[in-house]
């Protein structure tokens, strides 16, 4: 089983937007992050620690501005935690081994697969393709990836 953790060499690659997002808590603008209308099969991992969090399968466009899942692809990496931040009180969604800030979730998704919408900065995931999952590790994960073209 892969290790996945928050390395002093992985957070010198990120770019300033990135460690804003991913280690300060803070938000890419709406509709500017470069995974929002991406469409191609494979798995999104945490920019950090490269742990799986979310499948191209249970994305879907939900005109928030940001990408949105219906669920994690394997739950045990994404821990909630509450957030009071900016006068509401919401849930937080952070990886759980590179404790990235990835976005928050809420309960406003489509009901027929959950309810769920996991509203997830672009800044702090990397995608990788199905046709590369496996040579990156990530073959575990191919039969929950299905092509959404």
């Amino acid at each position: 089983m892969p290790t996945y953790a928050k390395t002093k060499e992985a957070l010198s690659k990120l770019t300033p937007e990135q460690y804003r997002v991913t280690q300060q808590s803070g938000t890419e603008m709406p509709g500017t992050g470069p995974l929002l209308h991406n469409k191609e099969p494979g798995i999104y991992v945490d920019i950090v620690s490269g742990e799986p969090l979310f499948a191209s399968s249970d994305k879907y466009e939900s005109g928030c501005g940001w990408p949105s899942f219906t669920k994690p692809i394997e739950p045990a990496n994404v821990a909630e935690l509450s957030d009071a931040s900016h006068g509401m009180i919401r849930t937080e969604v952070r990886s759980k081994h590179g404790d990235s800030h990835l976005g928050h979730v809420f309960p406003d998704g489509p009901r027929d697969r959950g309810g769920l919408r996991y509203c997830i900065n672009s800044a702090s995931l990397r995608f990788v393709h199905r046709d590369d999952m496996k040579a990156a590790g990530y073959g575990d994960y191919l039969d929950q990836v299905e092509d959404v073209r």
